[in-house]
């Protein structure tokens, strides 16, 4: 298995493992592995040669206090709430609350909000229960690949560009209409370049003529009528 260095090391384990065992100086050891007198140095009076782990030796909130932390971690055991309905639940008895100190506070404490077995407070998100109520195959993204959540970001910038910001809703369901009228329109009519000037439901029927294996349901069966 290869190791796994600092993003900055400059020596590897056999590396530094030679200057340890070593009875050269400082300066030929130096000259010899093309590195630093004080790297030479820093080697040789550890007694171990993986890097040392960074960051804070005790990582703390500097906005919520030791028990502020421990009431938010119970609280969210208890509900299970999404992130940001749970930031909205604290946020009147906690006004100096952030999202981002929230989430930081969550991974201090080995909880998240993306369910994977790996996590230590995993449990059946919303999320999933409304795709398995679907029967929809909920594919979580690869650890370091932001592009994909770029793309969701940028999508619903669109949404916002096309209702929220250049209008005005009086009620809820005015938005909720001119949402659902919106989407059906971008779905069904709008042609885009990335597919070649089809609509997507066109894509859609494309590659479900093309490999209907992928599909569990007909998709021609699904357009808008009149009384949709």
């Amino acid at each position: 298995m290869g190791q796994v260095l600092h993003v900055s090391a400059k020596t590897t384990h056999a590396v530094r493992a030679a200057i340890q065992q070593s009875q050269a100086s400082v300066s030929e050891l130096s000259e010899r592995y093309g590195i630093n007198p004080k790297t030479v140095r820093k080697w040789r009076q550890r007694e171990t040669v993986e890097d040392a782990a960074m960051g804070p030796k005790n990582p703390h909130s500097t906005v919520l206090s030791p028990e502020q932390e421990a009431v938010c971690i119970a609280f969210r055991r208890h509900t299970l709430l999404p992130l940001d309905d749970f930031l909205y639940a604290l946020q009147a008895s906690l006004p100096h609350l952030s999202r981002s100190s929230l989430h930081r506070c969550f991974q201090r404490h080995g909880i998240q909000f993306t369910n994977q077995k790996r996590q230590k407070y995993a449990f059946h998100h919303i999320f999933d229960r409304v795709c398995d109520e679907f029967d929809i195959e909920h594919r979580l993204t690869k650890i370091n690949h932001p592009w994909t959540n770029g793309q969701v970001e940028r999508m619903n910038r669109t949404l916002k560009e096309a209702t929220v910001k250049p209008y005005y809703y009086e009620s809820h369901n005015q938005l909720r209409n001119h949402l659902q009228t919106f989407v059906a329109a971008y779905n069904f009519v709008k042609r885009l370049k990335t597919l070649r000037g089809l609509t997507l439901y066109e894509y859609v029927c494309k590659i479900w003529t093309k490999e209907p294996e992928r599909f569990k349901i007909d998709p021609t069966q699904h357009t808008p009528r009149l009384n949709t």
